[in-house]
């Protein structure tokens, strides 16, 4: 029988064949989809944000990964879908905002947030306010996430939270910024429910305005 601890490994060293491989083995072993992607692929990625957030880990660590979990995901991926019973934490539209093209925090962000459970509509680089309205209608999502990394740009995240209330959503979604050059400050007087320094941080904090919304 597969050990989830070994592909749990794997994850964290960022081999994606070993990954693969140990996913692929542990499905034809019979093993529960679920109990694969939460005790292996999920249980990875936490140690992974731990040590990103202790300095443990640096980017390029993160990445590898990250890539290494999505790979095997996408074995698990039409095992999960046919399953009703099996549902995401939320579903997350993120985007870097009008007029900036970084993406590297951006996708460090969406990939953490998948390694926690989440599912991710990832909107890419200079998103419009109205494609993230559009997004949101469309997918049902609980959760916006928006980065910027250029000050000149940070003024396109109120932007598209004032075009979330005009179009009668913005009670109905979480609102998280990130990027280099904002501050919790920053994101208070914007009007966002929440602000991460950094990809780990950013899905913990998701999960925290998760549970208060719920309550």
């Amino acid at each position: 029988m597969v050990d989830l601890n070994e592909l749990a490994e794997a994850v964290i060293n960022g081999n994606r064949d070993r990954a693969v491989q140990l996913t692929q083995q542990a499905l034809d072993e019979g093993m529960d989809a679920a109990r694969i992607l939460n005790e292996g692929l999920i249980a990875g990625m936490q140690v992974v944000g731990e040590k990103f957030k202790k300095n443990e880990f640096y980017i390029p660590e993160v990445l590898v990964a990250a890539r290494a979990m999505k790979a095997a995901m996408e074995v698990l991926r039409p095992i999960l879908t046919e399953r009703s019973d099996i549902q995401p934490l939320a579903t997350v539209v993120i985007g870097t905002v009008r007029g900036d093209l970084h993406d590297i925090g951006k996708n460090l962000v969406a990939m953490m947030l998948e390694g926690a459970g989440f599912r991710v509509i990832d909107l890419g680089v200079d998103t419009p306010p109205e494609k993230f309205v559009e997004a949101v209608k469309e997918h049902g999502a609980r959760i916006v996430g928006m980065s910027a990394l250029l000050t000149t740009t940070m003024p396109a995240m109120k932007d598209t939270i004032e075009t979330l209330k005009a179009a009668g959503i913005r009670d109905q979604v979480i609102i998280m910024v990130g990027g280099a050059p904002l501050t919790q400050e920053y994101a208070d007087s914007i009007g966002a429910d929440g602000y991460a320094p950094d990809a780990a941080s950013a899905v913990d904090k998701a999960k925290e305005l998760l549970s208060k919304k719920a309550a």
